[in-house]
């Protein structure tokens, strides 16, 4: 289903066929938590800005409408008309972030909604039950993700139980489909690597689920609270025991930077909700760096917000404009200032991509890190 057509050092070109679609790695995940982007983006929006694959949330869509009201409407690509590939988060996460009170046994975990604080058990088999509801493309294996810091101690304990969470998984999926029930019979379940920063233990974990043989593998349990340093270190420690043949995940991540280094040491797919966060509060990325469109010195600028950029906002409208809709209160400026982000960072992935079919990512890499980055 992976196939790897270049590589530049440890940076990777590729393509990862799936039953909804093709996606060309590297990719940059577009995230619709409770099956939309905040900013009323839709569907047609993320075709247009030339997203692959759309990213929804396991717990959230659990909560509410409820997977198998999804799963009566046909699941996600249905119900939110999407035709590519989607990849449902197991909801590990956010049980273990958003849920203030948590047990956490062999059997699952026991948490409290942070909609309306009912009890809630989650354990492998019902986040595969729920995804098998919503029918993605990709599944997300159950896992725990360990806040940082945490003593080894319990970071080894976690990652043994997240191994025994996963064949768990591996099995029920496998169930589901074959006794008809999951809305997607074609879905691939994803393993996640767990350790916390801690090197032996990151590598101990890669190796035991990569022998599983599953369709791909992500690094989750970074980008919460760690340094970037420490991030790129324990890539680089668990990219040799990953499988040079399934795509390579990293789960949350993350700025534009943080994507041009982790794509350099060898990984292929990435989510994160800043872009779109970011721009509702009016951090909007461009290919200069990093604008604050709130600042008094655009109320009058009658420039497009990047001039290299093809996105429905910069396209039509100015700076001084977008500012007087955020400063207004203007939905309009949401959504301009979202699609804004989304489109800069499919766009990044797209010219990543095309560096590394050019053999001159490195480069690219590494003019682009110093710009990126920074606050104009």
């Amino acid at each position: 289903m992976f196939q790897l057509i270049k590589k530049e050092k440890n940076a990777r070109l590729g393509e990862f066929s799936t039953v909804h679609g093709t996606v060309k790695t590297p990719v940059f995940m577009n995230v619709a938590t409770a099956a939309a982007i905040k900013g009323g983006v839709s569907a047609e929006d993320l075709e247009n800005i030339h997203c692959q694959v759309m990213l929804c949330n396991t717990y959230h869509l659990h909560l509410r409408p409820g997977d198998k009201t999804v799963a009566g409407l046909g699941g996600l690509h249905r119900f939110t008309t999407w035709k590519g590939p989607i990849l449902t988060d197991s909801g590990g996460f956010q049980v273990f972030s958003l849920a203030k009170l948590r047990n956490i046994k062999e059997e699952g975990v026991t948490f409290a909604s942070h909609l309306d604080g009912r009890r809630i058990f989650m354990g492998p088999e019902e986040s595969m039950q729920i995804q098998a509801n919503l029918g993605s493309t990709i599944a997300m294996a159950f896992d725990e993700c360990v806040e940082n810091p945490a003593d080894h101690a319990y970071s080894k304990l976690s990652t043994e139980r997240t191994f025994r969470w996963l064949v768990r998984c591996k099995n029920e999926l496998e169930r589901l489909k074959a006794s008809g029930v999951a809305v997607n019979p074609d879905q691939m379940l994803w393993g996640i690597n767990q350790g916390c920063v801690y090197e032996d233990l990151r590598v101990e974990h890669m190796k035991r689920i990569a022998s599983l043989e599953l369709p791909g593998y992500a690094i989750g349990g970074l980008a919460v609270g760690e340094s970037a340093e420490e991030m790129y270190r324990i890539i680089e420690a668990v990219e040799p025991y990953m499988p040079v043949d399934k795509p390579r995940y990293l789960m949350g991540v993350g700025t534009p930077v943080n994507i041009l280094e982790a794509v350099w040491r060898g990984v292929d797919f990435f989510d994160c909700v800043m872009p779109s966060r970011n721009a509702r509060h009016g951090h909007l990325f461009t290919t200069k760096g990093i604008v604050n469109i709130h600042n008094a010195k655009y109320a009058s600028d009658d420039s497009p917000l990047d001039e290299n950029c093809d996105c429905p906002c910069c396209r039509r409208y100015s700076k001084a404009y977008l500012r007087h809709l955020l400063c207004s209160g203007e939905i309009l400026a949401m959504r301009l200032a979202v699609l804004h982000n989304l489109w800069f960072y499919n766009q990044l992935t797209a010219d990543i991509r095309k560096a590394l079919e050019e053999g001159r990512y490195e480069s690219f890499y590494r003019e682009k890190r110093a710009i990126l980055g920074q606050r104009i």
